[in-house]
């Protein structure tokens, strides 16, 4: 039986989120109101009163921003029974190290630095059609290290994942956060590769059911090494007041953990692009997600969040210039 102990840490963390500074975003949207001399920034000048909500930073540009990218290897990738291939994911992360993924030329374009996070590769989860991903005191270590990516000031993240089979991970965990039948998060099997997605979701569903109410319980159960950092990141970017934006299933999975455990702790998020990932758009829904994009990306290495990012800091650098009073030469 799980004691749920090594999550307590975390359960305490959710009863100590700072609220929304609104005065912050109040103050944002009054200067832009005074001082923009009739210029009107439309839906960017909601992204900046968001902005300024969440980070209490009304009227200070963006210069910090950071992608950070969980890279994780399931152990259902490397069964003999099931099409995928456990390899690429590190081809993935050595493809996106030199420079050759999306999310380098997003990073680039938008000038967001970018930090790629190899979570034990060479150790992958439990499949988690047998058994759980992970025990809980691996899951909370993992999760404390996302947290820990925090670290270095960053005042806007965008974050991405890399793994192959996580899809399996993300359809499972959305099924069970969100309910309904897992093929909404499956979509329709049309080939080999789909089947086996939708074969192993609705087993990993039956494998943990009775299980599954608790998010953190869920999380590990189900979810891979990328999953649990991504939630500690989640958490501390909460915590120290700096707004996310995210994109792909991925993250979409890991949005609905830490919004069942607590509503008021995915409210600094914001996505970039739902992607036409199968059940992608209804998650966004539930969770109250409007996109900034919506261009169909489904890269889930952080491109799509990194496009958005690029749009939050150009929208409040903007305003944070309309909104400063300035002297008139003489």
């Amino acid at each position: 039986m799980a004691s749920g102990l090594p999550f307590d840490d975390f359960r305490n963390l959710l009863t100590m989120l700072p609220t929304p500074d609104h005065a912050a975003g109040q103050r944002m949207e009054t200067e832009l109101r005074t001082r923009a001399s009739g210029q009107n920034l439309g839906r960017l000048a909601d992204i900046t009163r968001w902005y300024a909500t969440w980070s209490g930073r009304p009227l200070k540009p963006v210069s910090r921003p950071l992608c950070a990218v969980f890279a994780g290897n399931h152990g259902h990738a490397y069964a003999p029974d099931t099409p995928w291939d456990a390899a690429r994911t590190q081809a993935m992360v050595d493809l996106t190290a030199a420079g050759g993924s999306a999310v380098n030329g997003a990073c680039v374009a938008q000038d967001v630095g970018l930090r790629i996070l190899d979570l034990a590769l060479d150790h992958p989860t439990a499949d988690i059609r047998a058994d759980a991903a992970l025990d809980e005191r691996a899951c909370a270590a993992t999760m404390a290290f996302g947290m820990e990516a925090m670290a270095g000031g960053s005042d806007l993240l965008a974050i991405g994942a890399m793994g192959e089979g996580s899809d399996v991970s993300s359809a499972a965990l959305l099924t069970a956060m969100l309910g309904g039948s897992a093929d909404v998060f499956v979509g329709e099997a049309t080939d080999d590769l789909s089947a086996a997605r939708e074969a192993a979701v609705k087993a990993a569903l039956r494998q943990h059911k009775g299980h599954l109410s608790d998010p953190f319980e869920a999380l590990r159960r189900l979810g891979g090494r990328e999953h649990a950092a991504m939630a500690g990141l989640l958490l501390a970017s909460r915590l120290e007041s700096v707004p996310v934006v995210v994109s792909g299933r991925t993250a979409l999975a890991v949005l609905t953990v830490l919004h069942k455990a607590n509503a008021m702790a995915v409210g600094h998020c914001i996505l970039g692009d739902p992607g036409r990932q199968p059940g992608a758009a209804r998650a966004a829904r539930r969770l109250g997600l409007t996109p900034l994009l919506d261009y169909g990306m489904d890269t889930d290495d952080g491109a799509a969040a990194v496009l958005g990012a690029g749009l939050v800091k150009t929208a409040v650098n903007m305003a944070s210039v309309m909104a400063e009073p300035v002297q008139a030469e003489r």
